[in-house]
């Protein structure tokens, strides 16, 4: 008997958390009987695992900037109709061939508006299809702010038109959904909170020692990412930490000149690399780490039990990660310093702080949130091909 088959759109736009999330869920849903593609419509980042599944590269495209408003082709010039036509027909023949049981998309409609173009089009293919697939959102724990109650109507319009489940990725202990969208009362038959997705299995069986006793300061890309890794060599030497390994990870859309300039000034001592597929292995082994506040790298933190210190991104009208830290520096978890805030003192205060800090992993937050979709889906493709049968 075949597998079902799951087919899982996802763009990132300007780091990489969305995908990387994405990949996560599908090597889950792979390990609970079912044949996933993800399709992909940001740059293709060597540092995902993308094993255990069919991947697909749409022709590649990101945000201009951190406000998110346009979208740029990898060269950074606007969409061309003849792109966006090119990504659309792809990802529709690739539909048809699949006829998959599951469509899941990352995000949409709570996200990625910009998108609509192939998105909308994808969901009416799938609407109208013989056998139309269940439709599934998979969004985060927290939304951006959108201050625009008609924007939401419009969210929740479409999320009824089109969807049949809406895995939210979080714990409603922690966070519940309304709290960042004011209408998830209308869509509550639809959700299902799954828990945090976490890389458990990479660090539950782990002997690998890489990173004991460093300090891992890890960042995303762009000025952000440069002010942070920039910062943590200035005030190594000002730190009880100040004689161990320093491991400073840049991320892969760093520009390679802004990289190098990094590296160069780096003393002894310290060592800067770009990002690495084993950084679960290096939070687990590590004394201390300081990184931005995104999804996957707070939640990596939290599950190894790492002392950590956050600078969340604030960028354009971007919220979530300041609230996530927020909370988690509320139950004692995490250390936050707000990027409008960060100085070499205030750095300096943070690092010194955490002298006495044992490892936590006394923490009641739910961290199985891929074991838990995937036995949802695998559930819901069962049951369509039950009554298909």
């Amino acid at each position: 008997m075949s597998k079902p088959k799951v087919l899982f759109y996802v763009q990132h736009l300007l780091g990489i958390g969305h995908l990387k999330r994405a990949t996560t869920l599908a090597r889950a849903m792979t390990d609970a009987g079912l044949q996933v593609t993800v399709v992909s419509g940001g740059e293709y980042v060597p540092v995902i695992d993308d094993s255990g599944m069919e991947f697909v590269q749409l022709p590649a495209i990101r945000a201009e900037d951190r406000t998110f408003k346009t979208l740029v082709n990898m060269k950074g010039a606007q969409l061309s109709d003849a792109l966006k036509e090119k990504r659309r027909n792809k990802l529709l023949n690739l539909f048809n061939e699949i006829c998959p049981e599951i469509l899941m998309i990352e995000l949409f409609p709570f996200g990625r508006r910009q998108l609509e173009f192939e998105v909308l089009p994808l969901l009416d293919t799938a609407n109208g299809a013989d056998m139309r697939p269940i439709i599934v959102s998979s969004v985060r724990d927290i939304l951006v702010e959108k201050n625009n109650s008609s924007r939401e109507a419009d969210m929740v319009k479409k999320a009824k038109a089109y969807f049949d489940h809406i895995l939210v990725h979080g714990d409603p202990n922690l966070i519940a959904f309304e709290e960042t969208f004011p209408l998830a009362s209308e869509l509550r038959h639809m959700l299902h909170y799954t828990g945090y997705v976490v890389e458990r299995e990479s660090f539950v069986h782990s002997q690998n020692k890489i990173g004991l006793g460093e300090v891992i300061v890890s960042s995303g890309s762009g000025a952000v990412g440069e002010l942070l890794l920039r910062s943590a060599l200035r005030i190594r030497k000002f730190t009880y930490l100040s004689e161990v390994k320093w491991r400073l990870l840049a991320g892969h859309y760093m520009p390679e000149e802004v990289f190098e300039s990094i590296r160069a000034s780096a003393d002894k001592g310290v060592m800067v690399e770009r990002a690495r597929p084993d950084f679960i292995s290096l939070l687990q082994n590590c004394r201390l780490s300081i990184s931005q506040g995104g999804y996957n790298t707070v939640m990596e933190v939290l599950a190894t039990g790492a002392n950590g210190i956050a600078v969340p991104y604030a960028g354009g009208r971007e919220t979530e990660q300041t609230l996530r830290v927020k909370l988690m520096e509320k139950r004692g978890l995490i250390r936050q310093i707000p990027e409008g805030q960060l100085s070499d003192k205030i750095l300096i205060e943070a690092v010194n702080g955490t002298q006495n800090q044992t490892r936590n992993k006394k923490f009641k937050i739910n961290m199985d949130g891929a074991i838990a979709s995937a036995n949802l889906v695998a559930t819901w493709a069962k049951e369509l091909k039950d009554s298909y049968a």
